[in-house]
């Protein structure tokens, strides 16, 4: 089993966040994020990130993940070149997760993995927008094609059943919510606000 994260260099993370964190900022926020994100992918499987980024990869092996230099010229050539790396390696299973889900939980990952145990499996946990994809998991990984970008939650569900299978969708808030934009940060806000009231009043 191995967890593949594409990261960008941290320098050019974030950048919509803009208006409201300033580049240091922001740069520490990417890391956090990726740091938290290897920590809970360690404890499903094996960690592949991969980026053009040197401090990106040197943190990673530094949190135990595998770290490889993205030869790729898009997100979808990087993730196959892990997917490949991956199954040279013996790996049945891939899990393709982005770094910036600040809410995402073990329980997700135990979940996803528990729902894609059957080959071959096509397991997909939309963003909270419904457009994008928010976790990917591929058993075998090379199961189907990628795509990631504009509405990548519409076409891997039609990649998958144009290739005879029918993906499973993983509803869940806390992996739905990534942090792209300003209000993100705010749905942040919230959410923990509220998790800190909850544990007040247990």
């Amino acid at each position: 089993m191995f967890v593949i994260i594409p990261a960008k260099p941290f320098e050019q993370s974030k950048t919509r966040l803009s208006p409201a964190l300033s580049l240091k900022q922001r740069i520490n926020l990417s890391r956090q994020l990726l740091l938290r994100t290897i920590r809970l992918a360690r404890q499903v499987g094996q960690v592949v990130v991969i980026s053009r980024g040197g401090a990106v990869r040197h943190l990673a092996k530094q949190a135990g993940a595998w770290a490889l230099v993205e030869s790729g010229a898009d997100l979808n050539s990087a993730l196959r070149q892990a997917s490949d790396w991956a199954v040279g390696r013996g790996g049945q299973t891939a899990l393709i997760l982005p770094a910036d889900l600040p809410l995402l939980t073990l329980a997700n990952l135990t979940e996803i993995i528990k729902l894609g145990q059957q080959t071959p499996s096509v397991v997909i946990a939309p963003c909270h927008r419904t457009n994008g994809t928010n976790a990917l998991l591929l058993r075998p990984p090379t199961v189907i094609n990628l795509a990631f970008g504009p509405d990548s939650f519409k076409n891997h569900q039609q990649i998958a059943q144009k290739s005879g299978l029918e993906p499973i969708i993983y509803h869940s808030p806390t992996i739905a919510l990534d942090l792209d934009f300003l209000e993100d940060l705010e749905k942040i806000y919230s959410a923990r606000s509220q998790s800190n009231i909850l544990k007040a009043r247990e």
